[in-house]
């Protein structure tokens, strides 16, 4: 399985989106916290170029938002 990490806060509608997607799907994946995970915040700056969440590193490959075509894609969900 290729790792997975969602850099979400815990307010957010769409983070909470794609986690549940993600549960659904059986697929295993990592969540920084960016309210509180000052460095996991500092490093999804850095990948994304975002302040604003969620931001999932599928990979290597960054999707900004709950873009389920794209992490189908990206995961190899059908």
């Amino acid at each position: 399985m290729k790792p997975i990490i969602i850099y979400s806060t815990p307010s957010c509608v769409y983070c909470k989106m794609a986690k549940a997607y993600f549960d659904q799907k059986g697929v295993k994946y990592e969540e920084k916290d960016v309210m509180v995970d000052e460095v996991g915040r500092e490093e999804m700056i850095k990948k994304s170029g975002q302040l604003g969440v969620p931001v999932l590193d599928i990979d290597g490959k960054i999707i900004i938002g709950f873009d389920k075509s794209a992490i189908n894609e990206a995961v190899g969900i059908k």
